[in-house]
């Protein structure tokens, strides 16, 4: 997992050449006035989710974590909280390959950090994140999935 603000995003491209990309669409399009729904990038390797989302408490947060894509989630309206957990130490559950998920109920992370706007955070198929943990009814959010 990788928290930062967006305006470093670019230093993290070495990662995977597929984050420029990202940076590039983030340099021509305002994130703020993306209207929610799926936007093709580059096939299916890059593409960004625009989402308003429920707002939960952590312990409401289901961790998931994915094989095939990395997760680069934008709050976009407010702050969002992430919950945590190394994949290493989550259970065995069923995967849905169709939708690259795997999702962990009745488990609380293990840790949490704040991503404010302007921020973003990584995630890896070894994180097991807990998304859309907020204060605020709903939160408008960015998700760009980048094939690992």
């Amino acid at each position: 997992m990788i928290i930062d603000t967006l305006d470093n995003l670019a230093k993290y491209e070495a990662l995977n050449p597929l984050f420029k990309e990202v940076t590039a669409f983030i340099r021509e399009h305002d994130l703020t006035k993306l209207a929610p729904g799926k936007y093709p990038i580059k096939g299916d390797d890059v593409f960004v989710n625009v989402q308003v989302a429920k707002g939960k408490a952590p312990d409401e947060a289901v961790i998931e974590s994915h094989r095939r894509m990395i997760d680069i989630q934008i709050p976009v309206d407010g702050p969002e909280t992430y919950g945590y957990t190394p994949l290493c130490n989550l259970p065995q559950v069923e995967y849905d390959e169709a939708k690259d998920i795997m999702k962990y109920p009745d488990l609380m992370a293990e840790s949490f950090v704040d991503c404010q706007p302007g921020m973003f955070a990584i995630f890896c198929p070894q994180d097991g994140h807990a998304p859309c943990i907020s204060m605020m009814p709903e939160i408008k959010k960015v998700i760009f999935k980048v094939k690992a």
